[in-house]
């Protein structure tokens, strides 16, 4: 377990490492740094000074160093628009994300775990096909075009929740339930699928015969072992929906950090841009390990593959 542990970890940090550098040469992508921070109006002499101040005539390996660095000390510079660290304005933005990405973690689960059983339990009957449905529109349906049609529904017409904003829970329950819908198919097959795998089992057979009840050996029995996959994978969907949060943030106004990337790109403020995609890759790439660290307690052939 320790030589697993280790490996995945260097996978990870290699991952982590490809991913700054890659947030890194995003800022340098778009366009003359030095121009964009002296202003559009700078002479050629200011634009050299910004770019001596700032170390922007260093190599761009050096740079990198620099920047990586700093950036691992919370230090990710200062924003081009709001004249302010990017840390802190980030830092302020990440509990309405955190809240958003959770909710909507808790209702998929919440949902598709239910619907999963009963479909496993009567296979091709109309709960079944139901599900069926239900987990191909997820998937094909675009996330942002369902966001639209639960604001027309319960904030313009029913008038039930407000269509737009940052407060209150009330604020959170369209954006995590359009959040979660991507998250509801999959949850849904691995919970159909490993109980109609267990409840076929030798050890559930054996457990009928000897006279349980029918709930005993379903929830006890059954359940316990059918959603071991869907803990591990539940952290991967945690880091999907802090992901996603950008387009459904940016579609209920809800200013979490993925607004904040939203209004940033408009206004190509590219440090914060940089240090969203940065954090948020963290965030994944955390969760993916830890995941993967679970998959492997719960089931140790993973480990010698």
């Amino acid at each position: 377990m320790f030589v697993y542990f280790i490996k995945r970890s260097l996978v990870a940090l290699l991952v982590a490492i490809t991913v700054s550098i890659v947030s890194f040469l995003l800022l340098h992508l778009s366009g003359d740094l030095a121009q964009s921070l002296a202003g559009p109006s700078a002479s050629a002499a200011d634009v050299a000074q910004v770019r001596k101040a700032y170390g922007l005539d260093r190599p761009i390996a050096i740079q990198y160093l620099d920047w990586a660095g700093k950036a691992i000390r919370g230090d990710f510079g200062d924003s081009l628009f709001l004249k302010q660290p990017v840390f802190p304005i980030i830092a302020e933005r990440l509990p309405v994300t955190m809240m958003l990405g959770i909710s909507a973690l808790v209702i998929a689960l919440f949902v598709s775990i239910p619907l999963g059983i009963a479909a496993a339990l009567r296979p091709n009957s109309w709960i079944d096909r139901l599900a069926l449905t239900i987990s191909v529109f997820g998937q094909a349906l675009p996330s942002f075009w369902f966001g639209l049609l639960l604001m027309m529904l319960f904030g313009v017409t029913l008038r039930w929740l407000p269509v737009s904003g940052t407060g209150g829970w009330e604020y959170y329950v369209m954006p995590a339930i359009t959040l979660s819908y991507y998250s509801i198919p999959t949850f849904m097959r691995l919970t159909r699928a490993g109980m109609m795998e267990v409840l076929a089992s030798d050890y559930i057979r054996t457990a009928r015969a000897k006279g349980l009840r029918s709930m005993t050996v379903l929830f006890k029995h059954a359940l316990r072992n059918a959603i071991i996959p869907l803990v591990a994978v539940a952290a991967v969907q945690l880091g999907f929906a802090l992901g996603g949060s950008i387009v459904i943030e940016s579609v209920f106004s809800l200013h979490g950090v993925g607004y904040l990337g939203w209004e940033s790109i408009s206004r190509a403020d590219f440090p914060v841009v940089q240090a969203i995609v940065l954090i948020l890759a963290c965030f994944y790439i955390v969760l993916t390990l830890l995941a993967d660290m679970l998959n492997a307690l719960l089931d140790p052939r993973i480990r010698v593959r």
